[in-house]
């Protein structure tokens, strides 16, 4: 019995020893908690809409910035159906969705107290609306999570440009200071009003808040501290990935020299654009990359919000919406992309039909490996797919609540007896999907040829994918 016991007790102490070393082999960053759910996500979506949605005029970001609404009355989506724009969303694969609550003109999208330009206005539904409360009731009916976007960068019916309020000397700075604190007012209400929230997103940021910018970090910190922040000055739980192409570029690693701002970007750094698109390996900070696009991003189109006379024409085809896939979750980014209520209050049909086609067309390609496996510490990790079978895919991911520490890998299949190189590659991350032309084989492996630490692979698998 006593040999027994101190066997096992021998067999603890090595498993955390073991432990122990996976924790302090690795200096790189880690992400925190909330950013794993960025990770995991892969796919979301932003919805766009806005007083000028209804006004019967293709979308003018340099109007729409300086000249208000005449008539905010036009805002009337009378078919309002959010549950549909959910539902659309998931079915293309999407795990949480965004709302843009403010936008460029100022008007917000719920009964807010403090902002009088809101849904209160209105006379559809007597002024009782609430697009932002149905948004996030239909994310939690079909398990999405919600997100909030606030837009205080513009405002043009308070003649906000660029984060400064319009005006000299004394006037334009108290309109300054009571611009900061009606910001921060409106962001206390969000944060307080519809529950635990994905992510908080400040498009065009929320500025500095030691000069133009309200003070609204430690109201999301305070209010909703498992959510994303994006972004002021001093922080961005994840980074712009330098296009909206739904791309970025490879490898793109998830650390970054700073935590993300562009005041910051000066020691050292001569192309920030390319820090965007493939983040760097040496990086101290844990900063991911988001890859956005509108949907309706074809011929020549680039429409965040819905524009009349393009509902048959601006949807990007499947197989651009695929590359983009494999561009973007495939190189250890999350995919973003943007959807546009009608005036009626529904995602068209032809929007629907795509995004469902995109999510079958996922699981086909992806939905069923034909071998896959998980390793600790290993450098060459083998699959056996039991019979020579035709394969032209593979997928790698890192634990990495571990970091990222793998740096150069390749793809082998067993070729007539013989490894043969099909593939290479840098960097992993949360997963890394590439295609390569197919070879038949009943054995493949993954050899790390490079790496800071112990690799930790959650996920190695290969997949024959036709046309």
């Amino acid at each position: 019995m006593k040999k027994t016991l101190l066997t096992l007790l021998t067999l603890f102490a090595l498993c955390a020893t073991t432990t122990a070393a996976r924790n302090t082999d690795y200096e790189g960053p880690r992400p925190a908690p909330h950013q794993l759910k960025w990770h995991e996500a892969d796919l979301g979506v932003v919805f766009h809409y806005d007083l000028h949605v209804f006004d019967g005029l293709v979308y003018g970001q340099g109007n729409n910035r300086i000249n208000p609404i005449e008539d905010y009355n036009i805002f009337h989506p009378d078919q309002l159906n959010t549950d549909q724009w959910i539902q659309s969303a998931k079915a293309a694969g999407a795990k949480f969705a965004i709302l843009t609550a403010t936008h460029e003109t100022g008007f917000g999208l719920w009964q807010s107290d403090v902002n009088p330009y809101c849904m209160k206005a209105l006379k559809w539904r007597d002024g009782k609306g609430d697009i932002v409360r149905d948004f996030v009731n239909s994310c939690r009916k079909y398990g999405v999570q919600p997100g909030i976007y606030i837009g205080i960068r513009w405002n043009s019916l308070l003649g906000i440009h660029n984060f400064k309020a319009e005006g000299e000397g004394e006037f334009a700075r108290n309109r300054q200071e009571w611009y900061k604190r009606l910001c921060e007012k409106m962001v206390t209400e969000l944060c307080t009003r519809y529950g635990e929230l994905f992510m908080i997103w400040f498009d065009g940021g929320a500025d500095d808040p030691k000069g133009m910018g309200p003070d609204v970090e430690p109201i999301v910190n305070k209010y909703q501290p498992n959510c994303l922040f994006y972004h002021n000055v001093n922080r961005a739980d994840l980074r712009w990935g330098g296009s909206e192409s739904g791309t970025v570029g490879y490898p793109c690693w998830s650390s970054f020299p700073y935590p993300y701002s562009h005041s910051n970007a000066t020691d050292g750094v001569t192309d920030h654009n390319k820090l965007l698109a493939h983040g760097d390996p040496n990086g101290k900070f844990w900063v991911p990359a988001m890859a956005d696009t509108p949907l309706r991003g074809y011929n020549g189109r680039h429409e965040w919000f819905w524009e009349p006379g393009d509902d048959n024409k601006a949807v990007y085809p499947l197989a651009n919406l695929m590359e983009m896939y494999e561009k973007s979750v495939g190189r250890n980014a999350t995919l973003m992309v943007g959807l546009t209520p009608n005036p009626d209050g529904l995602i068209p049909e032809g929007d629907v039909r795509r995004l469902q086609e995109w999510g079958a067309e996922i699981h086909r390609r992806f939905g069923q490996p034909l071998a896959k496996t998980s390793a600790t510490g290993k450098k060459k990790v083998s699959l056996s797919l039991g019979k020579a079978q035709p394969v032209n895919y593979y997928q790698i991911q890192e634990d990495i609540t571990g970091g990222e520490r793998i740096r150069a890998y390749r793809i082998e299949a067993q070729v007539n007896g013989k490894w043969t190189t099909v593939a290479k590659g840098t960097s992993v991350g949360h997963k890394r999907i590439e295609s390569f032309p197919a070879v038949e084989a009943k054995s493949f492996r993954l050899v790390v040829e490079e790496c800071t630490a112990e690799p930790l692979i959650r996920n190695f698998s290969v997949y024959h994918v036709n046309p």
